[in-house]
């Protein structure tokens, strides 16, 4: 269980311990006033029956990058704590797979580690729907290794190109530093339907094959690259910070030298400020405009989650957003549903 949950779970226990105390203290109400009791229950109803009113209810359906996955399980999370007649299907397909469904009206958002495509966007206009992006947080891909490994610190980009590329021509660590083991390298990719692999595919890749094969695990499940990552000291791979930042007990991240030679970590500061170049890169989700405007639960999921992402991307490992950027969302937002 991650921290914020355990935290929810104590605090529930704590709050339902004061009520119990609060209830075995209260009052003898043998001398209290009829009318005025009746004055509080009245009012109490007015302000139940106003709530009941004032709530939401039904179904909204969640797909896409299980980078984002984090953070939309921590704002799934707290909303529904508030929310009980609000069911929320939360799934993980990558973002390709979450754009997939939510181009043909599968789904009411849509989680991408990328900005949608273009050929997307004419496949949701073919269908008349229209995508609203919503940016959560800031991300800064992570390359890692196992902490059992004793030789990296940093990588140049060349040297990632190196290991990475079907023709880089490094095969064992010796290939690309003679001082290095003789050992074969072993990587774990997210899968080709990851928005972390497109954006991975256009800064260090640049559209060129990505090596496959032996010793290559692909995979659009975050958490199986990071078991076979901290397993193996020969082992490199990247994801999203939040993975390494919940598993960096077992796991090492890697400076990245983008040529200037002075190779740069992923923090809060050098993923907000871009100084953890050119890997530093935003987090949305997609909502669906004529979803937002049907559906009561969904525009108030959307408003919640612009107003809570902040906290979430700091309690889940990701980069909060300037307070303004969500300020300037939310307003958007319902200036999209009210026309």
């Amino acid at each position: 269980m991650s921290k914020w949950k355990l935290m929810m779970v104590v605090a529930i226990a704590i709050l339902s311990i004061g009520v119990l105390a609060a209830c075995g203290n209260a009052p003898d109400d043998a001398g209290t006033d009829d009318s005025s009791n009746e004055a509080n229950a009245s009012e109490n109803n007015e302000e139940a029956n106003a709530d009941e009113d004032a709530s939401v209810s039904g179904p909204i359906n969640i797909d896409g990058s299980s980078t984002v996955l984090p953070i939309m399980e921590y704002l799934t999370y707290e909303y529904s704590q508030q929310n009980g007649d609000v069911t929320i299907a939360l799934n993980s397909s990558g973002s390709g797979g979450g754009f997939k469904k939510s181009t043909v009206g599968e789904i009411d958002l849509s989680n991408a580690s990328r900005p949608i495509k273009d050929e997307e966007i004419a496949t949701a206009e073919e269908n008349g729907i229209e995508l609203h992006e919503i940016e959560l947080a800031y991300d800064g891909l992570s390359v890692v290794v196992s902490q059992e490994n004793d030789f990296l610190e940093s990588l140049t980009i060349d040297q990632l190109k190196q290991i990475f590329l079907a023709d880089g021509g490094a095969t064992k660590w010796s290939d690309v530093n003679p001082e290095w083991p003789e050992e074969d390298i072993v990587i774990y990719s997210p899968g080709h339907d990851s928005g972390t692999f497109d954006y991975w595919n256009e800064v260090i890749l640049e559209e060129e094959p990505m090596r496959e094969g032996e010793n290559v695990t692909l995979s659009e499940d975050d958490n199986t690259l990071v078991t076979g990552i901290k397993s193996d000291p020969y082992a490199i791979g990247f994801f999203g910070y939040a993975y390494y930042a919940e598993n960096q007990d077992t796991l090492k991240v890697l400076g990245i030298d983008n040529g200037d030679g002075n190779p740069v970590k992923p923090d809060a500061t050098t993923i907000q400020d871009g100084s953890y170049s050119p890997l530093s890169r935003p987090l949305f989700t997609y909502v669906n405009v004529a979803y937002m405007k049907e559906k009561p639960q969904v525009l108030d999921f959307v408003e919640f989650a612009i107003e809570n992402a902040g906290a979430g991307a700091e309690q889940v490992g990701y980069v909060a957003l300037p307070e303004e950027k969500y300020t300037e969302q939310l307003e958007a937002i319902k200036e999209k549903a009210a026309n």
